[in-house]
């Protein structure tokens, strides 16, 4: 069953309140691998943004929902289901991606690089992420 934008916007605005840089880092080493690098790279990026001050309040809001829906414990499609388990994921950080890519610059972009060579290796392909936030460059 296929989310529409507007549900998918009201779940990660429900979910926000579950982030927390803690849960946030615990979750993300634990499941780096099985979610995939697209995954990580979505959500390193959501990450980098919020850490910068000039970002206006409203768009850290849809980062932390978008962050805490990751998190979550429990969420539509549970993530430990192999193959699927992070659509749903994928699915709310595009969401949110989109409502704040005008905000992710090179920096924030060769950061969430440099953490995806640590845990995956230099040949990471992030350019379907990249293409989605209107990003031309290749790794």
């Amino acid at each position: 069953m296929e989310k529409s934008q507007e549900e998918l916007e009201q779940q990660i605005q429900k979910a926000g309140k579950h982030f927390s840089e803690e849960k946030f880092w615990t979750k993300l080493k634990k499941f780096a691998k099985k979610a995939g690098s697209s995954v990580v790279y979505a959500v390193l990026l959501l990450y980098f943004t919020l850490q910068k001050p000039e970002v206006p309040m409203k768009v850290k809001a849809v980062i932390i929902g978008a962050l805490g829906y990751f998190i979550l414990p429990v969420d539509l499609i549970p993530d430990l289901l192999v193959g699927i388990g992070y659509t749903d994921d994928l699915g709310a950080l595009g969401v949110a991606l989109f409502q704040v890519a005008m905000y992710i610059d090179e920096d924030i972009k060769n950061k969430a690089k440099d953490q995806l060579k640590k845990w995956f290796g230099d040949s990471v392909d992030t350019a379907e992420i990249d293409g989605k936030i209107g990003t031309e460059e290749e790794n």
